[in-house]
């Protein structure tokens, strides 16, 4: 195909690019009216063809997409480049240098395992909410990051020195999203033509990330989505991100937001409105003068959401505002008038408007009739206007928890707990660092003299004894977090003027809140103080807190020990108000069963206000100093108001400066001496970083499965949030148990996302999560099972019915007494089973504990991609129906058969249940190996031993 083009770049020179008019010239005419993001892909897949991993026939299949009927090929897609955030960074770390010693050992040279398309890692998820409400907690948190987190940084900056292609944004810079919005992307990429190196070929940039918020990046028009690590490790290791060939949903937006309405209930109700249409594995096109007129901020709110409304993508195309947004944040004009000129020669620069493109199906929203609105307490797709909120909450106190309520009796609506507290909420670290864990530096003296103590915090800072009184319905937590909103200006500005009003008429906000300020870049911290907004943010206790995915990743920190006792005492329904964009069950704080997210300015307000069951348009959120009621309108700024201080926000110099030098922009990160070397030296006393035992043993792929015992039985919405290690560790679990046997103190557990390059840590945590409802042990919440088998296992204090001779224990435990019978295990699953982030854990641990298939009525597309990559089958049942007829058979064994010989994409087998009393069950189930590739990967064992043979054959 000779489609090989040229355009002028910025400097003015000749660059070279695959042409996609080109291409339609040669007999598809049809390519100016395919959806913008499949244009993008489109293009790579052209531009990548070699004969083996890529042919014309992909080519041909995608230039001939048909919306309507798109069909089920799949499509190679090579990504420009891949980005990473910390938690699953750092694990994919630990298996890519884990494949290095996997190929010395095979004879080869460890350095044949290296990534052939640039990678960043963005250190942002390790900053938690120690402390809060104080001018001094930024400073404090980062040196408890440094101490917990001294050994992973450690190994970072060995990857630094060991990989080429491998480069790291120290902590203290940013949430990776906003980073990537900001800093990382480039819009358009190039690099030396193989055939002639004085070429250079210029492509769109592209990307996968190991986030699954990496969509976030759409609304700069950069073709990207969230992978597992197990795909985005393939993807950086050379190979094609395959996928079947979407349906893309185009969203036309037209209209006018209203006043008083943010991009934030823009975005909430984008994400209602496509929940319900139904766009899980598709993309979604925004287009119309309602796209085009928003900022590139706001479309970025927007696409970062696209994994709550279930999206592969939430795609906003290049246009002017673009190339507006790229100059305004520091990119070099050379760079944006490239990006301009190659998006144009390639016709696919602008917004499209109705009837351009051809889209599988069309939604229409009306920007007018966006009102403000929050969600919750447990989904984000579950919209509430503001005034119905107080009205919601007491309908779902007393509703059944089957019905997404609390399942509270009516007559504790009332209940009263007094709370005692010696100082403010953001004050309650204790003893956090009172026994450190001396795996977590190698200096135990420097740690001792450098850790913050509390008796030095409070030294330093006296408080007079509060006393008050917590009540179903409180806010215990608020929080200006997550990249959905931090990376908006306009809703940050909003929210700090809200926080000047306020200020204005004497509101406080009480001091048992937890209140935090977590920016999504030192850019958002300029343009505050640059406006004086974020003194006025710090007088309401919305201080600073670090630049990292706080909150919203459950990484809110300690409650005070007082309130921890006052939820328990009266079971309270307390809640959280945060601008993130999760609020799974437990995800926040364990303890805390209510969150909801929304804007900035509304958490200020529903901060004021100090609870959740009131209407906030009509109630006063307080009292002035002359006793005055102060209400919401009151406090609310303009859009004129906001628009006099945007001006502050997107100022070139700012980006360029703090963005000049990001290795050495923490004199903290420079302090953290890495080993050296092509391979990673192991420390086998480590509870951090442990050699993974993904390269042992062989695959199964290809035998039928016999007498699998169920691992766990469950109903709708598991989401990997239930199923992936996250959040605190508790002593008493397996988890925390090993810690403890291992010479770890409970005040230096850290949390299960900075130990996710251990998988003793992380095997032990899976389906560990506090929220998570077996159904075989009913009425108890919590990472339970009955053991059918004859070894002795821990008997957890629960109070778990056995079920017949069954032993009630930690999964856990359960799973390591099958292995050593030999007995596989099976999980049985609802409807949109691994929904939520793209934990690869979620996938790690099921195979590590010993499950083979996972057989469910529906999956999320990233879980069910991360299943196979570590050689796990899941299957979904041909009529949903069926999932009745096994979810009570707890004390069954089922096989898996129809899957011995040949392997196809989608391929029928049979689950046949053996029930204790003697009758059998037989259903048909589809094999959701969905692409040949996928088939590949299966019977490989996984992506990683594949790739690894791929590489040394």
């Amino acid at each position: 195909m000779d489609t090989l083009r040229t355009f002028t770049t910025g400097s003015g020179t000749d660059g070279k690019f695959q042409s996609l008019p080109a291409l339609a010239e040669q007999g598809f005419p049809n390519i100016s009216r395919l959806p913008v993001s499949i244009r993008i892909v489109l293009e790579s897949v052209l531009r990548n063809v070699d004969g083996l991993k890529v042919t014309e026939e992909d080519v041909r299949n995608l230039a001939n997409y048909n919306a309507k009927d798109p069909g089920d090929y799949e499509i190679p897609f090579t990504v420009a480049r891949i980005v990473l955030q910390d938690f699953t960074g750092v694990p994919l770390l630990v298996d890519v240098a884990a494949m290095r010693d996997a190929a010395v050992a095979r004879g080869a040279d460890a350095s044949k395992i290296e990534p052939l398309v640039p990678v960043d890692l963005v250190v942002d998820h390790s900053v938690q909410v120690d402390f809060a409400g104080s001018q001094s907690a930024l400073d404090r948190n980062m040196q408890i990051e440094f101490i917990r987190n001294r050994e992973r940084y450690e190994f970072l900056k060995w990857g630094q020195q060991a990989f080429d292609t491998f480069s790291v944004v120290p902590p203290g810079i940013g949430i990776v999203h906003q980073v990537n919005l900001e800093y990382l992307a480039k819009g358009v990429l190039s690099k030396s033509s193989i055939e002639n190196p004085q070429s250079e070929i210029y492509y769109p940039d592209t990307l996968v990330g190991t986030d699954s918020h990496t969509t976030m990046i759409n609304g700069l028009g950069v073709v990207g989505w969230g992978v597992g690590g197990i795909e985005a490790e393939a993807g950086m290791l050379g190979q094609p991100v395959t996928f079947l060939v979407p349906e893309v949903v185009g969203v036309y937006l037209h209209g006018k937001l209203p006043e008083g309405v943010t991009a934030t209930d823009l975005t909430l109700r984008v994400t209602e409105m496509l929940r319900t249409h139904g766009v899980v594995g598709k993309f979604v096109e925004f287009h119309g003068p309602g796209a085009a007129a928003l900022s590139l901020p706001d479309r970025a709110t927007i696409a970062n959401m696209a994994p709550e409304y279930g999206a592969t993508m939430g795609f906003f195309p290049v246009d002017a505002e673009t190339i507006n947004y790229l100059r305004g944040t520091g990119r070099s004009e050379e760079l944006c008038t490239t990006v301009e000129n190659y998006f144009k020669a390639q016709q696919l620069f602008g917004i499209p408007d109705k009837g351009d493109c051809d889209y599988t199906d069309l939604l229409e929203l009306d920007l007018s009739t966006i009102v403000p609105s929050v969600s919750g307490p447990k989904r984000p797709q579950d919209r509430i206007d503001v005034p119905a909120l107080g009205e919601r909450f007491n309908h779902l106190f007393s509703a059944s928890t089957s019905d997404g309520g609390f399942g509270m009796k009516p007559d504790q609506r009332d209940t009263i707990i007094e709370v005692n507290m010696p100082e403010p909420a953001g004050y309650a670290v204790g003893s956090l660092l009172e026994n450190p864990d001396p795996g977590a530096a190698k200096d135990k003296a420097e740690m001792t003299t450098n850790r913050p103590t509390p008796d030095a915090v409070l030294a330093k800072e006296a408080f007079d004894p509060i006393n008050t009184q917590l009540r179903h319905g409180s806010i215990l937590i608020a929080a200006i977090t997550s990249c959905t909103n931090t990376s908006n200006p306009s809703v940050m500005l909003a929210a700090g003027l809200v926080a000047k009003k306020a200020n204005d008429k004497g509101l406080k906000i009480a001091p048992y809140i937890k209140t935090s300020l977590g920016p999504g870049s030192r850019v958002v911290t300029d343009y505050l103080e640059a406006t004086d907004l974020q003194k006025e943010l710090d007088q309401l206790g919305f201080q600073t807190v670090g630049y990292g995915c706080t909150t919203c990743i459950g990484n809110s920190g300690p409650l005070h020990p007082a309130i921890e006792s006052a939820i328990n005492e009266g079971n309270l329904v307390c809640a959280s108000v945060l601008s993130g964009n999760r609020n799974f069950e437990a995800r926040i704080h364990g303890n805390i069963k209510s969150n909801f997210l929304m804007s900035p300015p509304l958490v200020v307000a529903y901060a004021l206000a100090g609870r959740v069951d009131l209407d906030l348009t009509t109630e006063p959120l307080g009292h002035d100093t002359d006793g005055n009621p102060v209400f919401l309108k009151d406090l609310w700024p303009s859009q004129e108001e906001i628009r006099e201080q945007l001006a502050s926000a997107l100022k070139p110099e700012v980006y360029k400066k703090l963005y000049g030098d990001v290795d050495n922009a923490n004199p903290k990160w420079g302090e953290i001496k890495g080993s050296t070397g092509d391979t990673y030296a192991w420390d086998e006393s480590s509870t951090y970083v442990q050699l993974p035992p993904f390269f042992e043993g062989g695959s199964e792929a290809g035998k039928n499965i016999h007498g699998a015992r169920p691992l766990g039985i469950f109903g709708d919405s598991v989401t990997t949030d239930h199923i992936s290690p996250a959040g605190a560790i508790k002593p008493s679990s397996p988890a925390g148990q090993y810690l403890l046997e291992n010479g770890v103190e409970k005040a230096s557990f850290n949390s299960f996302g900075a130990r996710r390059g251990n998988d003793r840590v992380m095997t032990r945590g899976t389906f560990g999560n506090v929220r998570i409802k077996n159904l075989m042990c009913p009425g108890i919440e919590g990472g339970y099972t009955q053991y059918f088998g004859s070894k002795e296992v821990p008997a957890p204090d629960t109070g778990i019915a056995p079920l017949g001779d069954a032993k009630p224990t930690f999964i856990y435990h359960a799973c390591m007494a099958y292995q050593e019978e030999g007995v596989p295990l099976v999980v049985i699953g609802g409807e949109d089973y691994g929904m939520g982030s793209s934990r690869d854990w979620a996938a790690k641990g099921t195979r590590l504990l010993g499950v083979k298939a996972v057989v469910t009525k529906s999956f999320e597309r990233i879980h069910r991609s991360n299943l196979i990559g570590m050689g796990v089958l899941p299957l979904n049942f041909v009529d949903k129906a069926d999932y009745d007829k096994v979810a009570t058979l707890h004390d069954a064994t089922f096989d898996i058969t129809g899957i011995d010989g040949e392997l196809k994409p989608m391929m029928t087998a049979t689950l046949v249940a053996h029930a204790a009393d003697g009758t059998t069950v037989e259903i048909p189930l589809k094999v959701r190996l969905d692409t040949p590739a996928e088939v590949d990967y299966y019977k490989a064992g996984g992506i990683l031993p594949y790739v690894l043979d791929q590489i040394l054959a």
